[in-house]
């Protein structure tokens, strides 16, 4: 495609779509799969150390980061990936009817995480190279934007939607969960099948997005396996893998539990909500709060840099978890009550996420900064990877009160950590 045919293609007719397509599967992945397997009689010890290991192919991504920028073109990775991702959704679907489908339905999650994985290395190289500086700082906010309404839109109206299946009449649904989740999961399978194609039309292809040679190939390489090492000889890297990794502790666990917690019968020491419900208060109103927070939490910083803000946004983001010990100790059963208060937890934690999300770009400063901020995100999932693994076996030996105040425990290390690192007081503030 030549130069004039290349600015011929409007970044609306593909930015909305591709950051759809890039958010929907990591959610469905990290917190749908988790619904679904609570309705589906799956244990909460199990949910919480099975599905976490779903989160290693965000873990090591930045491992085959270079063959993706190698092999191919990052437009073919992205069509050949949504494919993907439609067919390991359509696979999905189809286990969760049979026999055994637990085991069957995870073999193809971890299908689909790894696609996921590789569909965002191509989609965000993608977004570098499709787009100048100027549009990309304009477009910046639309890719964050879209990203967020597939968040609610996985998180929200697709378990409302399964919901909805759980107890309709419509062909015979009534009280037939796996036929419910069978066919919600089909319908993003089917949704992923006419991304690709549309993309196929509509993404735009750049001369910068070409296949490398060999020998190009065999110095990118080299040059990873360079800035890998670099990223480690980096001034207290002890300090800043301890932030990175323990920073979320508490909210690692609490973030596995909060949909069974809510989903368990009151006699079980939950909410006994139903599907739809918590599609609404998590999965809607939670995920709007969790957007607004981390808005203003940006704004913040920008005002006054991270130093100012690193220690406050500790306090913000970890003290709202202990909505979660009042509501298991009252189990309220108004919507509103539970939707306001997962709002005020889920706006705490997008407004204190801001700061670890700087920290990382703080981090990852310097010559290789797309690498290290890519094994950054790396360390940062590992460090949610790990505690949620075991989270449903503490919730099954605790209960969910006992659970949830030691969620507030498992928040002490980021707040000697927020008082330990130092950032350059001039880091993340405006500019004049």
């Amino acid at each position: 495609m030549s130069l004039k045919s290349l600015r011929s293609v409007s970044p609306w007719s593909w930015i909305p779509s591709l950051y759809l397509a890039q958010g929907l599967p990591y959610v469905i992945v990290m917190t749908v799969s988790v619904i679904m397997y609570k309705r589906l009689g799956i244990s909460n010890d199990d949910i919480a150390f099975y599905t976490s290991w779903l989160y290693l192919p965000w873990v090591i991504k930045p491992l085959w980061s270079p063959l993706v920028d190698a092999l191919r073109t990052k437009r073919f990775w992205i069509v050949t990936m949504q494919l993907v991702i439609g067919a390991a959704l359509a696979g999905v679907a189809l286990t969760i009817p049979g026999p055994d489908f637990f085991r069957y339905s995870l073999a193809v999650f971890w299908l689909l995480a790894f696609s996921s994985a590789t569909h965002d290395i191509a989609a965000d190289g993608f977004y570098i190279l499709a787009l100048d500086d100027h549009q990309q700082a304009t477009f910046v906010g639309i890719r964050s934007t879209f990203y967020r309404i597939a968040m609610v839109a996985g998180q929200g109206l697709l378990v409302m939607l399964a919901g909805h299946l759980e107890t309709a009449s419509i062909l015979g649904l009534g009280g037939n969960i796996a036929a419910a989740w069978s066919i919600t999961i089909g319908v993003i399978g089917a949704l992923f099948i006419g991304f690709a194609i549309y993309h196929l039309w509509a993404l735009p292809s750049p001369v910068s997005d070409s296949t490398r040679t060999a020998e190009r190939s065999g110095q990118v390489f080299g040059e990873f396996l360079s800035t890998f090492a670099e990223f480690f000889r980096k001034d207290n890297i002890g300090l800043t893998l301890a932030f990175l990794l323990l920073y979320r502790l508490g909210e690692a666990q609490l973030v596995k539990m909060i949909s069974p917690f809510m989903l368990d019968s009151t006699a079980k020491g939950g909410l006994g909500m139903t599907t739809e419900q918590v599609g609404l208060a998590y999965g809607t109103v939670g995920i709007i709060a969790l957007a607004v927070g981390g808005i203003l939490g940006g704004l913040a910083i920008a005002r006054k840099g991270l130093q100012y803000w690193i220690w406050p946004m500790a306090l913000i983001i970890h003290i709202p978890d202990a909505v979660f010990v009042v509501l298991s100790i009252y189990q309220p059963s108004n919507i509103i009550i539970v939707s306001a208060a997962t709002a005020l937890e889920q706006f705490g934690y997008g407004f204190g996420f801001a700061s670890y999300m700087m920290y990382m770009l703080y981090v990852a400063r310097g010559t290789h900064s797309t690498a290290h901020y890519a094994l950054c995100t790396g360390i940062m999932a590992l460090g949610m990877m790990l505690p949620g693994m075991f989270s449903g076996w503490i919730q099954s030996q605790l209960g969910y009160t006992n659970f949830f105040i030691w969620v507030l425990i498992a928040t002490i290390p980021s707040f000697i950590l927020a008082r330990t690192v130092r950032v350059d007081p001039e880091f993340g503030m405006k500019k004049a």
